[in-house]
């Protein structure tokens, strides 16, 4: 168990998405720069240390869904605009009753693939890997695959290629092709996350967005099965 999943637990709560990032980092996982702030100077600070441009998000233990209460302001350019953001990500926490904790200032990642990694609880079968095209496109068209943990690496090979997206990650019609051993060493990662970390209940990386060379999970929501720590 780390120190993050350790403390929420205690706390009766789900990973706020700085130890979600936290979490991730400790696995090897790559993540953009970001500094977790509770003041307009320390986001203006922070900005500054991780480079613009930059993204603000709601970092609240009751809100799940940031981009529902206008939690994420994304292209963030100079010092105005993230003193700006900061006050709007404040006032809509109040408007929406959440218990604020501060903003989480990231580095706006580069543009390029977007795919989704997830771990999932069966009831039955216990902890399972989930993969398909990330964004607004897994909701529109479920395009996913799933395996059971642990996963070895020819299953994380096979659930890219079975997506019906899988063209998209090979750079069809001459776009560019994602690191597809990158995303295998992710799937892999995320498996052995579930088998050391029984105190995860759901997790979903979304979107990572994946590169000719690499990849960085851009944002992340991890939710514990509080029951665990008393198994």
């Amino acid at each position: 168990m780390t120190i993050a999943i350790g403390k929420a637990m205690q706390e009766g709560r789900n990973l706020l998405e700085p130890e979600a990032y936290e979490l991730l980092a400790a696995y090897g996982v790559a993540v953009p720069g970001h500094r977790f702030v509770s003041s307009a100077e320390q986001a203006e600070e922070a900005a500054a240390e991780v480079g613009y441009p930059v993204v603000a998000k709601i970092v609240a233990p009751d809100i799940l869904h940031k981009t529902e209460v206008g939690g994420v302001l994304l292209n963030l350019n100079d010092a105005a605009a993230v003193r700006a953001a900061y006050r709007h990500i404040v006032e809509r926490s109040r408007q929406a009753k959440a218990a604020l904790k501060g903003i989480l200032i990231a580095r706006m990642a580069p543009p390029g693939t977007e795919v989704i990694a997830g771990l999932t609880q069966d009831a039955q079968f216990g902890p399972v890997v989930m993969f398909g095209l990330g964004g607004v496109f897994v909701e529109v068209y479920r395009d996913v695959s799933f395996r059971l943990v642990p996963l070895t690496e020819p299953d994380a090979v096979a659930m890219i290629r079975e997506i019906k997206a899988f063209p998209i990650l090979q750079g069809i019609r001459g776009g560019r092709s994602a690191d597809l051993t990158a995303l295998a060493d992710l799937l892999l990662t995320v498996s052995r996350m579930g088998q050391e970390n029984p105190e995860i209940a759901e997790m979903d990386l979304n979107p990572i967005i994946v590169y000719e060379k690499g990849l960085s999970v851009v944002d992340a929501r991890v939710l514990l099965h509080h029951e665990a720590a008393a198994a």
